[in-house]
């Protein structure tokens, strides 16, 4: 314990350990926050985007929060279901076996721009016949614009920016921009004021539910944006902090643990033994590691778990075996080393409990350092197209980026947020990795 506390007191006296140590302790909490609050099978299913999970959130939107800058006033989505507002639906018999449901959705609209989508969405149940809908839609102004009428299936999306005669009713105009335009502008602008949507049906029988949604879609949703299928990129933004977070950890410990071993190993039987370890590691350092995993990951499995593996067993035998049998051959010819065999201690006792340890102090730090490597490892493969195409990931959505042209399209918020994240992960080892390099290096203190 007391070296515990002494380790903290001598962290206290660099800012940049303070510095790496909140930003760690910042992603560990968003990754434990992500995996309490969405279970990592929901994640993938979200991010597959199966069936209609998605087709309430707008397309290619950036984060809501862009409005909160002097000059921006962007539409965010507004979403209105009687499903969760009862408030909003009154049924009334007009006849015998004739009700009538009266749906409103009053909403200011105040924004500078038009939204990107206008969309309704009907749920019938417990009906035989067909009820006959109708809807209309009122602007600030007094008009009255009627939106047409069908009778409903149990299920029924209205997608009013496809509807050609609507366009030619709105003088050519897509709904999201006809029906919230100023008639009396000669640019293209929007009315602000309060608009409502009433849809109406007839219904005949008595035990018939009718839920109407309203979707009008914004240009900008939620805290990440959402991206070319709809996803909203908060999900990947979220798991993907404890993917990467266990990848830096566990690639680091089998490139520093094992290769520290393993060296010790070499070094203290010698021979053969240490001749193999060593032209193990010559091959090693010769071949191509991105190359060698492009080939694995297009003509084996594009696994991240797979590719993680064979990523650190190419850096078990990396040029550090070198560097730590350096230390080992020093370490092998001390005094108590000799005492150890004196008594017949066992060659895994002396391995294990006295010549590892006595250069915990150069692992410790290597060992913090080499997470961000193992944390960009992923976001590389990604982008090289080896990714695993379920999980939700940096790297994934950096990938997709790419692909879709995200920068050349203006839609710099899909690269910046898992690029920001990248960026300060990997700052928080290393700034915590050149603090504990420090304290464990004496020499280092003075520069």
């Amino acid at each position: 314990m007391n070296r515990v506390v002494k380790g903290f007191k001598d962290l206290a006296q660099y800012p940049s350990a303070i510095a790496g140590l909140v930003l760690i302790s910042l992603f560990v909490a968003l990754a434990v926050y992500a995996m309490v609050t969405m279970p990592l099978g929901q994640a993938i299913e979200l991010w597959r985007g199966s069936g209609d999970v998605w087709q309430y959130t707008p397309r290619n939107a950036a984060p809501a929060w862009l409005n909160v800058f002097p000059g921006i006033n962007k539409p965010v989505t507004m979403d209105f279901n009687t499903a969760n507002m009862p408030e909003a639906k009154t049924v009334e018999e007009i006849a015998p076996g004739m009700w009538e449901v009266r749906v409103s959705f009053p909403f200011d609209f105040t924004y500078d721009e038009f939204p990107t989508e206008i969309n309704v969405f009907t749920t019938v149940r417990n009906s035989t016949a067909r009820p006959f809908f109708s809807m209309r839609w009122l602007t600030p102004d007094g008009r009255e614009i009627p939106l047409g009428d069908v009778d409903l299936r149990a299920s029924e999306s209205f997608r009013l920016g496809q509807d050609a005669r609507l366009t030619r009713r709105l003088g050519g105009r897509p709904a999201h921009m006809g029906l919230f335009a100023d008639p009396n502008a000669s640019e293209a602008v929007p009315l602000k004021g309060r608009y409502e949507l009433v849809a109406e049906a007839l219904v005949f029988e008595p035990d018939t539910e009718l839920d109407v949604r309203l979707v009008v879609y914004g240009q900008l949703h939620g805290l990440a944006g959402t991206d070319h299928r709809r996803r909203d990129l908060t999900v990947a933004l979220l798991w993907g902090t404890p993917i990467a977070l266990a990848m830096g950890l566990m690639g680091a410990i089998g490139a520093t643990v094992t290769t520290m071993a393993i060296a010790a190993v070499g070094t203290w039987y010698g021979g053969w033994v240490d001749n193999l370890i060593q032209r193990i590691t010559e091959i090693n350092m010769m071949l191509p590691g991105y190359p060698l995993l492009i080939m694995i990951g297009t003509l084996v499995d594009r696994n991240l778990l797979l590719l993680t593996a064979i990523w650190v067993a190419l850096s078990i035998f990396s040029a550090s075996i070198k560097s730590y049998r350096a230390m080992f051959l020093q370490v092998k010819e001390a005094p108590y080393i000799e005492a150890a065999k004196s008594y017949s201690a066992s060659n895994m006792r002396i391995i294990v409990q006295y010549m590892m340890p006595r250069i915990i102090p150069v692992l410790v730090p290597t060992f913090v350092g080499l997470v961000p490597s193992f944390v960009f490892f992923e976001a590389t493969i990604s982008v090289l197209g080896l990714g695993d195409p379920l999980l939700p990931t940096w790297g994934k959505v950096l990938s997709e980026a790419q692909d879709m042209g995200a920068l050349h399209n203006g839609y710099y918020y899909w690269v910046l947020a898992p690029s920001l994240l990248l960026v300060f992960s990997g700052a928080g080892f290393a700034l915590l990795g050149f603090a504990l390099d420090r304290i464990f290096n004496p020499r280092l203190r003075s520069l």
